[in-house]
């Protein structure tokens, strides 16, 4: 719109809107007038259209929708126009007919504006829309016909040609085929009319309005409504019949006779002018009177525009010259020829047409034909010029390179050639001398540019002038039989002489040619393709159209064989097979003429390019007139007394023999070519090759061929690349395979091969340094090859025998060089064989019934399948390898028809792959190596469909290791697995342990054959499981078995190392329970088969049964089927102990029950029973636990029952209890047996206390300390998982009673024994501790290495868990042995010393359960130490020291902690700071690391705890030490860019979004889940620590940091911390109870402020404190608030002070306020400042001024003296300048 651009009213914030605009004009219908619609011009208007209904009668007619619409068709916005023409269509779709006619009155002064609207996609739209309003209309359309049609034709003109074919399928639905021309017809004046106009009177400035319409658009309109009316005017005359041109016989010629309309042939727009010529070429065809009368501006107007070359113009342009020629007699006298016109033809065919060729020159025969004879004399210059021109455009640059521009010339040269020479066949003089111009001076000179040019050989001349000459022979009678002599053609002389004429210069320019010594090559295979083109004029592929042009002489007579001859079909495309259309001879003989010549050029200077020559010659014209030629003088005449039989030595019979003897073809191969072939300099042999093949067709019979054949192989000792070469020809040409085939099948040819393959190997085995170049290896090799792969009717080149005998070879070659192949010299051997198998298999059918096949592919298979190391293959090579390998078993599955049967390729797999598995030899990557390649075999029988899947279960059985082979392998596994299951309770095994040395792993890389046996079976049952293949009835054991290999590698823990590459390659097999469960192998019984196994043998099948209940989800009521009645499984045994402990969970609360009470009764009968009492107790302790365990419940009778049982035991068997027992000599049975009743206790403690009476709690209680003391004296048996599991189940059974005690249950406490809760704190508790603390200090001497498989780590964890209930009182009065360090400085007392010193360092210990233990010991006492270093002397500042104090927190801390700062520097120097490190977990450095974060957690504990006098002393020594420095630096090395806790839906950085520093540290010993976030999170957790106690310190790190590093301190600091730490200040100054007098303190939290109110008698003071964006690292501001009797100069010392305070004291807001109150309070009870740091209370050891100068009498701290005198050099005071004393 036009005020787009204009700014906009404020608050109108719609857009403007024409549309809108009319709807509200016809809103309303009573309240406005009727709108009157106009237009841009007065000869545009559209008239009167109704804005409202009902003003007038005819307006009713038109619907409020409609004129809406075309209201908004006048509008001069574009998308406006589009979306109502878009609207007006669909309307006229929808709206009835009735509604729509009412619309035509107005339609077409609309549409004839719209239709010629500059955006192209409204006039598209439009006549889309007049197509729906028509087919709604349609005979109603018929009154407004002569107002629409005019410019309905223009559109249907319209340059945008989807616009034009709206308008023609509008025009087609108006109007049918028939009926449109008398549509026109009717409309004629009306139409002509409009086109008048546009081409007459309109210009670009009465079409447009130029105001508004920009220049541009405004020409490309008036070109488009111009181009469009030119195209409609010839639309009309060619539609209109002849009554109605002649109708208009009036109102043509004036069009015609106005000089505007010629003028437009030489318009600037190319468009126009080619719409004008079309025009023209209209006028001539429909209306030739009237061109004739005005020839005077039509002639001109077109034939002096003949140099047009724009691509649109050019091709209206000729097609009006034609025309003109063609209706304008007289055309000529209107226009200079020799000066306007032909001279510009003249330059543009010089000229190559321009890039038009290929639509000028087929223009130029017709053109010349009408050319009358005065424009044409004297005939031999204008043809001379004529044809020089067209030719001299060959070396246009655009003919030079398109081969379909060339085509053109060379085609339109040939045709008015061919043309003249017709219209020129007399004897007159002059007719002579064209024809020798044309002749000698056209045709043989291009004929010899061609020959020498590679892009016009590749053309149609040689065809052309070929098709020419047989049509001269035709004419001549040359060649012409009995048959022609009876026909009507007659003997022309005139064609005869012009035959003989062209071939002597033809063979001139021919010999010439190859009598050149210098002659390129090119031009010789020019010259070799013009005589085969000859010979067989094949049809050409650039020959694109079918059309032929007759050319007729002026008596008619020779017209008929001319175009008889064009007719004829095509001709065979081999020389062989059909003789030439050229029957004179002289081919013949210029052939043999060359050959000739060219042979005494290969034989007198072995001209390469000239025997290249002949061998084309040959093939073209296999004669024996040519062979004679070729012979030597004294050859010809052939003797019959068999001399030269045996010259030859040829074999055969008699009649043979002498044939071919006689042949001189036969004597010519021997002679000479294959003299050729025995030339070892020679390479291009493919040449000779053909030569043999056309000596071959000059052979009678196939025996015949088969002899020269067989005695070329057999004795003439030719290259192996020849024969190769000629094996290849007979695959290609059926010709040459037809001549050979005795020849490929015969013995001869057989046994040579057989031969060579038999050498190659014998030479591949001596290595790449044999005898043999690579060159003839490689030919040799791609000879066997061809003759195995290559096929000819289903059957093999060669016969099937030697076939057999070649694959023999190659079989027994791999085999030995499988055997020899750590030599690593086999690799192009193997390379060789490998080519040579692939594709025997892949081209062969059947190839795979031969015995030698299949072993070879055997061969093939077991390479692939062994490891590199062990075969040294390349990685190119074993690709190689795989590829022919499975090539064949494509092959194999799909061509034939394989059983396994005993031999047979897939039995002699599964064999030999069944041996590998079993022999446990395999490493990791063998076995990976393996599967890979029997899985590539398995998947290739699966593609093969159903008879693949059942070789695959048939391969699959064959496979499987029989029964007692899998009990063989199983009981070969090592045992380690029993101590994980064992120690989580998951297992009871009671049986005789190992020695220590097997729970060691021995590092072996080799792998137990039950895990590959499992790793490959299990890989392969999926694989039959994917392709639902037929499963056998062992399936079930399979799976079993690789479920029982699976569990046995979740038992081990990954360890050893080549466990876990074991069990990463199982997850990239994709072997894992998951899979198994998945694919509900259920139906394969497997669960009852895991049940059978258990009750036998227990132990690891008991373990694997309770995995894959939970995996494969089973239910209870499957279980308790399959279990059947829980009696059976009494008494238990250890197998049925497992399956029992297995099944418990999924048995209902009544079968456990009975299980409780079976139990029960066997403990209660246990002096009566047949069992051992150690088993039977055991195992019934371990079922009845467990069932309580699981939800069963039991009566107090029955709890207090066993507890009664266990003391009998107690009293009656004490030596069941272990009650100190050297645990080394002790039985696991008995272990075992101790541990249920520690189960039991510990359940019964926990869960039904009060059952338990006095001596009930006296046996507990002391059999547990009892149990502690065995345990702590053999700490040195600790290695046995079985004593393990002892001492975790004791320290199980501390912690439950630390809980029951610490905590009881409600309503329990009343029900124990008085004294039992005081016993247990004065007496037992000591007793635990004084033995549980240095057992952990024991173990951790006698077992150093945690990497050790035998380390204690179970002991650890759980002695661990059990000290954290150590009280404080114990730990501070611990009976550790003494431990002190020389030269230690400390104030500690002896015990707290001694526990730092053993504790401290075991820090650095490198088990994490150690290492959490001590943490948590001394992170008790850490609160405690303080308050020694405050009684201390050495805490107390002396008044006259001038240095400031500092003390070091705990010695022992501090060593350790700097040994670890040295190792923390190696391991994360390389990180920047702000960098994320990410640490392994549990490995050295993870443990070093964990230490040092640990050890800071303590000392910031100690800070915390310590008094402000202490802190300043303890931050001074940590500054001077920068040991908070080196720390900073590590936790930026440590901490996550993002400390967000995984698997958070808020935004990181929200409020509800959790952190690291958001969520507490949890330093859980047994947590495991945990351990790759434990290290972060506790770095995160330090340094919140010490921002929050150590601000000051921080903030002076922060500002001496670089701009990189403390911009990212800042940017992670007040992301993640600043908001928590400021919330916190906040709420612990809101929440503080300490109050001042004379102050008060108020907080706002929204506002991060403190306000504090000092008042003292008249005095009122109010202060602001603001905490930063960034605290703790900004600096706190403190602002003036209300102030009342105090001096200015001391209101800003006072907010100084506190500035200062809140700044450098490492403290809270509410310390920093108390110390400026005490400051300002003894500032008004007369204490004066210090003249250095103006305060009276020093901000560091709030001491006060006392160091006074004897002149001025001004007193100072003495810390601020000692920083005066050290940092001025002087000794003088600070205020009077003189010395101090």
């Amino acid at each position: 719109m036009g005020g787009k651009n204009k700014q906009r009213t404020k608050g109108n914030v719609r857009p403007s809107s024409s549309g809108r605009a009319a709807e509200l004009l016809a809103r309303d219908s009573g309240l406005l007038p009727c709108f009157v619609g106009f237009g841009s011009s007065t000869s545009h208007d559209l008239g009167y259209v109704p804005a409202l209904h009902g003003s007038e009668d005819i307006d009713s007619l038109v619907d409020a929708d409609f004129r809406l619409v075309l209201r908004k068709l006048s509008k001069r916005d574009t998308v406006t126009k589009l979306k109502a023409v878009q609207e007006f269509g669909i309307m006229c779709q929808e709206r009835e007919a009735e509604v729509v006619k009412g619309v035509l009155p107005y339609w077409p002064r609309i549409y004839c504006k719209i239709s010629v609207d500059h955006d192209r996609r409204v006039r598209e739209a439009t006549q889309q829309a007049f197509e729906q309003l028509i087919l709604k209309v349609k005979r109603s359309l018929a009154p407004y016909l002569k107002s629409i049609m005019g410019h309905w034709l223009i559109a249907q003109c319209d340059t945008y040609p989807p616009a034009a074919s709206a308008a023609t399928v509008a025009f087609q639905a108006a109007f049918p085929l028939n009926k449109q021309a008398e549509a026109l017809g009717f409309c004629k004046e009306e139409v002509l009319n409009i086109l008048q106009d546009n081409l007459l009177k309109e210009t670009p400035e009465t079409l447009s309005d130029s105001q508004c319409v920009p220049e541009e658009e405004r020409l490309a309109k008036y070109t488009r409504l111009v181009t469009s009316s030119f195209l409609a005017l010839k639309k009309l005359l060619a539609t209109l019949s002849q009554q109605d041109l002649d109708a208009l016989a009036e109102r043509l010629p004036h069009l015609a006779a106005q000089s505007k309309f010629w003028k437009y042939s030489r318009h600037k727009t190319p468009q126009i002018r080619g719409a004008f010529f079309e025009a023209v070429s209209a006028l001539c065809d429909r209306t030739p009177k009237l061109v004739q009368a005005q020839a005077s501006c039509v002639c001109p107007a077109v034939l002096l525009s003949i140099d047009d070359t724009d691509p649109v113009v050019l091709p209206p342009l000729w097609e009006a010259v034609l025309h003109v020629l063609s209706n304008i007699p007289d055309c000529w006298t209107h226009v200079n020829a020799r000066k306007g016109v032909l001279p510009k033809l003249w330059l543009l065919l010089r000229e190559g047409g321009k890039g038009l060729a290929t639509i000028l020159h087929p223009n130029l025969l017709p053109f010349i034909s009408k050319l009358p004879k005065d424009i044409t004399v004297p005939q031999l210059d204008f043809y001379c010029i004529f044809f020089t021109s067209i030719i001299q455009g060959l070396s246009s640059e655009r003919a030079a390179s398109s081969p379909s521009e060339s085509a053109a010339i060379v085609c339109a040269t040939m045709e008015c050639l061919r043309f003249r020479v017709l219209q020129n066949a007399s004897e007159d003089e002059d007719s002579r001398s064209v024809q020798r111009m044309l002749l000698v001076d056209q045709l043989l000179p291009l004929v010899d540019r061609a020959v020498g040019s590679v892009l016009l050989q590749h053309g149609p001349l040689f065809a052309q002038v070929t098709d020419m000459l047989v049509s001269w022979e035709k004419r001549a009678g040359l060649g012409s039989g009995p048959t022609d002599e009876d026909s009507a053609v007659s003997r022309d002389p005139i064609f005869r002489e012009l035959v003989a004429d062209f071939w002597e210069g033809l063979g001139r320019m021919c010999v010439y040619r190859v009598d050149q010594e210098e002659e390129r090559e090119e031009a010789l295979v020019g010259l070799a393709t013009l005589l085969r083109v000859m010979q067989n004029p094949a049809r050409p592929n650039w020959r694109k159209k079918t059309a032929k042009i007759c050319f007729s002489d002026p008596g008619d007579s020779e017209g008929g064989p001319e175009g008889e001859e064009e007719g004829k079909g095509s001709i065979p495309a081999d020389g062989h097979e059909g003789p030439s259309l050229l029957r004179s001879g002289h081919l013949e003989q210029l052939v043999c003429q060359l050959a000739e010549l060219a042979m005494v050029h290969v034989t007198e200077r072995d001209s390469e390019r000239h025997l290249r020559f002949l061998s084309v010659l040959l093939a073209s014209f296999p004669s024996h007139q040519l062979f004679r030629v070729l012979l030597e003088p004294g050859t010809e005449d052939f003797p019959e007394d068999g001399e030269q039989e045996a010259m030859m030595g040829l074999e055969g019979q008699g009649e043979h023999r002498a044939a071919l003897a006689r042949n001189p073809a036969v004597i010519f191969l021997f002679q000479k070519v294959v003299v050729w072939l025995k030339q070892d300099w020679r390479e291009d042999t493919e040449l000779l090759v053909n030569m043999i093949f056309s000596v071959l067709h000059c052979c009678g019979s196939r025996e015949e061929k088969t002899i020269i054949l067989n005695h070329i192989t057999e004795q003439m000792e030719l290259r192996w690349g020849i024969l190769l070469q000629i094996i290849q020809k007979a695959c290609d040409d059926p010709v040459a395979l037809e001549a050979s085939v005795g020849w490929l099948k015969g013995p001869v040819l057989g046994e040579k091969l057989v031969g060579l393959a038999r050498e190659l190997c014998a030479v591949g085995l001596r290595g790449p340094r044999g005898s043999v170049p690579t060159h003839i290896h490689t030919h040799s090799w791609a000879l066997i090859s061809l003759v195995l792969s290559q096929q000819l009717n289903s059957e093999a080149v060669i016969g099937d025998v030697y076939v057999q005998k070649i694959i023999d070879q190659l079989h027994a070659t791999l085999s030995d060089a499988k055997d020899l192949s750590d030599a690593g010299n086999m690799r192009p051997l193997v390379s060789f064989i490998c080519d040579v198998a692939s594709n025997f298999f892949s081209s062969m059918k059947g190839c795979l019934l031969l015995a030698s096949a299949e072993e070879l592919l055997l061969t093939l298979f077991q390479l692939c399948a062994q490891d590199q190391d062990v075969t040294r293959l390349s990685d190119s090579l074993l690709q190689k390898l795989r590829h022919a390998c499975f090539t064949g078993v494509c092959s194999l599955v799909t061509h034939a028809e394989p059983k396994l049967k005993d031999g047979t390729f897939l039995h002699s797999v599964a064999t030999w792959v069944r041996n590998q598995l079993l022999t446990p030899a395999l490493t990791v990557k063998s076995l990976q190596v393996l599967v890979a390649a029997v899985q590539s075999l398995a998947e290739s029988l699966v593609g093969a469909g159903q008879r693949g899947s059942h070789l695959l279960s048939q391969f699959m059985s064959h496979l499987t290791p029989s029964e007692e082979e899998w009990r063989r392998i199983r009981e070969a596994l090592p045992p380690q697995w029993v101590k994980s299951s064992l120690l989580s309770g998951r297992l009871r095994v009671t049986c005789s342990y190992p020695c220590m040395d097997v729970w060691k792993f021995r590092a072996s890389t080799k792998l137990p054959a039950h895990l590959s046996t499992s790793a490959l079976l299990g890989r392969i049952l999926l694989t039959i499981m994917d392709s639902d293949g037929q499963q056998g009835a062992d399936m079930k054991y399979t799976v079993s078995e690789v479920l029982f290999a699976l569990q046995w590698c979740v038992e081990t823990e990954n360890s050893p190392a080549v466990m876990s590459d074991y069990c990463a390659l199982l997850r990239d097999l994709n072997v894992t329970w998951e899979a198994f469960c998945k694919k509900g192998t259920t139906n394969c019984d497997v669960l009852e088969t895991l049940l059978e196994r258990s009750l036998k043998e227990g132990a690891l099948w008991a373990l694997t049964l309770a995995n894959y209940i939970q995996s494969a989800e089973v239910s209870s009521a499957n279980v308790q089927r399959l279990c059947g009645n829980v009696e059976s499984f009494f008494p238990l045994t250890e197998a049925s102990l497992s399956t029992v402990l297995v099944l418990c969970p999924s048995l209902p609360a009544k079968e456990k029950e009975s299980l409780i009470a079976l139990c029960v009764a066997a403990l209660l009968n246990w002096q009566n029973g047949d069992q051992d009492l150690v088993q039977s107790g055991t195992a019934n302790l371990a079922v009845l636990q467990h069932c309580l365990r699981t939800g069963a419940t039991a009566d107090a009778e029955v709890l207090l029952a066993v507890t009664a049982t266990l003391m009998e035991w107690r009293n009656g068997k004490e030596d069941l209890f272990l009650f100190n027992s050297d645990l080394k000599k002790v039985s696991a049975g008995l272990l075992s047996l101790n541990v249920e009743m520690m189960r039991f206790l510990s359940w019964v403690t926990t869960h039904s206390p009060a059952v338990l009476r006095d001596t009930q709690w006296d046996m507990l209680l002391c059999s547990m300390l009892a149990w502690l003391e065995t345990a702590t004296e053999n700490t040195a048996a600790f290695w046995n998982p079985w004593v393990q599991l002892f001492v975790c189940e004791n320290c199980h059974l501390i912690v439950t009673l630390s809980k029951f005690f610490s905590s009881p249950p409600t309503g329990v406490a009343d029900q124990l024994p008085s004294n039992l809760t005081t016993e247990w704190e004065e007496f037992f508790m000591e007793g635990i501790h004084t033995r549980l603390l240095p057992m952990l200090v024991k173990i951790t001497e006698e077992f150093t290495d945690p990497d050790d498989p035998l380390f204690p780590f179970p002991v650890l964890r759980s002695a661990g868990e059990a000290l954290c209930y150590m009280p404080v009182s114990l730990l501070t009065e611990n009976k550790l042995p003494a431990r002190f360090m020389a030269d230690q400085r400390t104030n500690l007392p002896e015990q707290l010393q001694t526990l730092l010193n053993t504790l401290a360092p075991l820090l650095l210990f490198k088990a994490r359960p150690v290492q959490l233990t001590v943490f948590q010991i001394l992170n008790k006492v850490m609160p405690q130490l303080p308050e020694f270093d405050n009684d201390s002397d050495n805490a107390k500042c002396d008044e006259d020291d001038e240095e400031e104090p500092c003390l070091s927190p705990p010695a022992a801390l501090m060593s350790i902690l700097f040994d670890m700062e040295e190792l923390l520097e190696g391991i994360l120097g390389g990180v920047q700071v702000g960098e994320f490190a990410v640490v392994q977990p549990l490995s050295d450095e993870y443990c070093c690391i964990l230490g040092y974060l640990l050890a800071w957690k303590l000392i910031l504990t100690f800070f915390k705890a310590s008094p402000s006098q202490l802190r300043v002393q303890y931050s001074l020594y940590l500054r001077k030490s920068r040991s908070l420095n080196k720390l900073l630096q590590h936790l930026f090395r440590l901490m996550p860019e993002n400390p967000t806790l995984p698997g958070q839906v808020a935004e990181p950085g929200s409020k509800d979004t959790r952190t690291f520093f958001t969520e507490s540290l949890d330093l859980s010993l047994h947590r495991s889940d945990w351990l790759e976030r434990e290290v972060p999170h506790l770095a995160c957790s330090v340094y919140y620590s010490a921002l929050k106690d150590l601000p000051a310190m921080i903030r002076l790190w922060w500002n001496g940091q670089e701009k990189r590093v403390s911009s990212t301190v800042e940017k992670f600091t007040s992301k993640y911390v600043s908001g928590m730490l400021s919330s916190q200040e906040i709420a612990s100054v809101q929440a503080s109870t300490q109050s001042f007098e004379s102050m008060t303190v108020k907080a706002r939290s929204t506002t991060r402020e403190v306000i504090a109110t000092y008042s003292v008698d008249d005095i009122f003071i109010e202060l602001v404190i603001q905490l930063p964006q960034n605290y703790p690292l900004g600096s706190i501001s403190v602002e003036s608030g209300r102030r009342v009797g105090v001096a200015v100069q001391q209101w800003r010392n006072w907010m100084l002070q506190l500035s200062t305070y809140l700044t450098h004291q490492n403290g809270s807001i509410m310390e920093g306020l108390a110390l400026w109150k005490n400051n300002v309070d003894k500032r008004f009870e007369g204490v004066e400042d210090c003249m250095i740091c103006f305060s009276v209370i020093h901000g560091s050891n709030y001491s006060l001024p006392k160091k006074a100068c004897r002149t001025c009498k001004k007193k100072f701290h003495s810390a601020c003296l000692y920083k005066w005198f050290t940092s001025s050099n002087k000794s003088t005071c600070p205020l009077c300048r003189d010395t101090f004393f």
